[in-house]
């Protein structure tokens, strides 16, 4: 009997020393990613105020010179169309009015976060296919969709693909369509443009403006389209958590919708410093830890994928995730 409870307290004491070994191993994991996303947090942060500062000068590295000229193109573009439907008649415009306007744009924060994403985007597919062979416009899974037997999921996914098409050559042409902002920037820009037009005394064409406010449909978007085909697929979305297989688009908009963060955030997830976001993301949408790496291969993070983390719980991640935006949004 002695012998017996003797060994029924060792093997105790030994499992009570492995919760505390693997309760420690996972407080360790949690806190190498908690820090490692707020460094991914501050450098996103610093992001908008160094944009302002590139597009201001000449001087920036390579890397930059991609993204930025995308951002000089898609603001000016962005410039020329709603000066355009402001001003009557088609008159021209002069092009130092439309330049000022281009850097007012640039001015604001949230028109610049938006353009950054996109433009990143854009940046990242063109990386994808030229490294991995994914096609930026017709993923596999696109096809499969476009195939449904469901004829509302199969013209969701044909719209989607056009919207798609429609987006990698805006990209090409660095141009930024009003159509495709998200509903509350479009009537920001729209605001700023007719206090841009009262301040050089530029007379406005309302009937232009009203037109273009009832055309605008978020709905109709890319983006818009994107996450109206996600929903769709209902449980069978977690098949778009394939980046080969789904495409960087319905990728990120699959990630948005799983994990409700905004969808600029699940695109910037896949940029080379933002490993810990992307490792989060994916295991808060409920990926295992193989499965991740499968993604962090097709990515290729500087940092490289963090270990430990089939140690972190879906919820878990989920809660990290929240805390940051949260924190990031404050």
């Amino acid at each position: 009997m002695v012998q017996y409870g003797s060994a029924m307290g060792d093997l105790a004491n030994q499992n009570a020393s492995t919760a505390h070994n693997a309760t420690g191993h996972n407080q360790g994991v949690e806190t190498v990613l908690r820090d490692a996303l707020v460094r991914g947090d501050r450098a996103l942060s610093g992001v908008t105020p160094v944009l302002a500062h590139l597009l201001a000068s000449t001087g920036h590295s390579l890397v930059s010179d991609a993204v930025v000229a995308r951002l000089r193109g898609m603001l000016a573009h962005l410039s020329v169309q709603l000066l355009a439907a402001s001003c009557p008649n088609g008159e021209a415009i002069d092009p130092e009015i439309l330049d000022r306007f281009a850097d007012e744009l640039s001015e604001d924060s949230a028109v610049l976060s938006h353009c950054y994403a996109l433009a990143m985007e854009g940046y990242l597919s063109e990386r994808l296919e030229l490294r991995s062979q994914i096609d930026p416009i017709l993923s596999p899974l696109l096809q499969e969709l476009i195939a449904s037997d469901q004829p509302a999921v199969a013209e969701l996914a044909m719209a989607s693909m056009a919207g798609q098409s429609r987006f990698i050559q805006s990209q090409r042409r660095m141009q930024m369509p009003l159509s495709e902002l998200p509903a509350e920037l479009f009537h920001s820009v729209l605001r700023r443009c007719e206090s841009h037009c009262q301040r050089y005394e530029l007379s406005t064409e309302s009937g232009a403006v009203l037109e273009l406010k009832n055309g605008f449909d978020e709905g109709a978007s890319r983006v818009g389209l994107l996450a109206r085909l996600v929903s769709s697929m209902r449980g069978g979305a977690q098949v778009a958590l394939d980046l080969e297989h789904a495409g960087l688009a319905l990728f990120a908009s699959a990630l948005s919708t799983m994990t409700r963060q905004p969808r600029e955030l699940a695109v910037l997830a896949c940029h080379e410093r933002q490993a810990a976001r992307l490792a989060l993301t994916l295991r808060a949408a409920g990926l295992g830890e193989g499965a991740i790496e499968k993604q962090f291969l097709i990515v290729e993070p500087a940092e490289g994928m963090p270990s430990g983390l089939d140690t972190v719980s879906p919820e878990r991640a989920f809660a990290l995730l929240k805390r940051s935006t949260t924190a990031a949004a404050a």
